[in-house]
């Protein structure tokens, strides 16, 4: 008698879950934004998804958002992505990462991060990945967006957390990339063109400003003058008031069926919130709980009619 096993739980659910979704009538995208250490919550978010059994057909992030879904999507799993944040929760730790580049195109080079993005990565193409991939940049030369989707991830992931001034820009076949949360934050409308009948938008972007954290870092290493950190300061607020508009718009266009903001515990924000992973984590759960009838009200139409129709949101 024929018979088919695999090794793991893991593996097992996974090998269930693909003959699952061949039988399902519909797709569900994920879309992650961008936010700096709020974007931990995401982990928080992905747990509950898959305790839940909840589908994940397609995945499209920004800035931290697709530093999350670019693991999610290589096969970390959300326990391990949360003790890695964990375990990089001090301001030490994470400018350890930081490779002063002055007086080039930005504060930072990025080498470093792209090191420890490839520990983790490591040399995995688009093609390589378990879920489908879409990250955000956008092209300095053009002002347009740019959908990330092929070639080797870590470079993807080095583009789409460019923020302009912070880390140098990525240059790629003419293209000047950069942090992609300058025009599509949140990109719900990345999964959609990817084929997602259903479509779940996670947005923790910051409401005003960006970097004040990121202000108070760099006033803790000496060398950077003050009135450069000052000029950052005022241009970083105008980029956060840039983001919080273009979400807006984007959520409009998209009409996600599902948006989930996790409630950031106050005084979280873009870099010396990562000290508190996991406050910022468990509020991704917490909103991810909330919005599971909302998600199963839009997966059970799904299965009837081919496609999500209703749409709510969890606050």
């Amino acid at each position: 008698m024929a018979h088919t096993s695999c090794v793991g739980f893991r593996a097992c659910r996974e090998d269930i879950e693909d003959v699952l979704r061949m039988q399902r009538s519909y797709k569900v995208g994920l879309a992650l934004s961008g936010g700096g250490a709020r974007g931990l919550a995401h982990i928080g978010v992905l747990k509950v998804l898959e305790q839940e059994r909840i589908p994940v057909d397609c995945l499209a992030g920004t800035s931290m958002g697709g530093v999350i879904a670019a693991g999610y999507a290589a096969g970390l799993s959300p326990d391990f992505m949360e003790a890695e944040a964990m375990r990089m929760g001090s301001l030490r730790r994470l400018l350890a990462l930081a490779d002063v580049s002055l007086p080039r195109r930005g504060l930072f080079e990025g080498q470093r991060v792209r090191e420890y993005l490839t520990k983790h990565l490591g040399d995995r193409t688009f093609d390589d990945l378990q879920v489908p991939l879409t990250l955000v940049a956008v092209d300095l030369n053009t002002g347009r967006e740019v959908f990330l989707s092929q070639g080797r991830v870590t470079d993807a992931v080095r583009a789409t957390i460019a923020l302009p001034g912070v880390f140098t820009p990525v240059e790629r076949n003419g293209e000047t990339l950069v942090d992609g949360g300058l025009l599509d934050n949140l990109p719900a409308d990345a999964v959609r063109h990817m084929g997602a009948d259903i479509v779940i938008a996670v947005d923790v972007t910051m409401e005003e400003g960006i970097a004040f954290s990121l202000i108070e870092a760099l006033h803790q290493r000496r060398y950077i003058p003050n009135g450069l950190v000052d000029t950052i300061e005022v241009l970083y607020r105008a980029v956060g008031v840039m983001m919080a508009e273009a979400n807006r718009r984007r959520l409009i266009e998209a009409h996600p069926e599902v948006i989930i903001w996790p409630a950031i515990p106050p005084g979280v924000t873009t870099l010396t919130g990562f000290p508190r992973a996991a406050e910022v984590i468990a509020a991704g759960e917490q909103a991810a709980q909330e919005a599971l009838p909302c998600i199963r009200q839009v997966m059970q139409e799904g299965a009837v009619h081919g496609s999500g129709s209703s749409r709510c949101s969890s606050h």
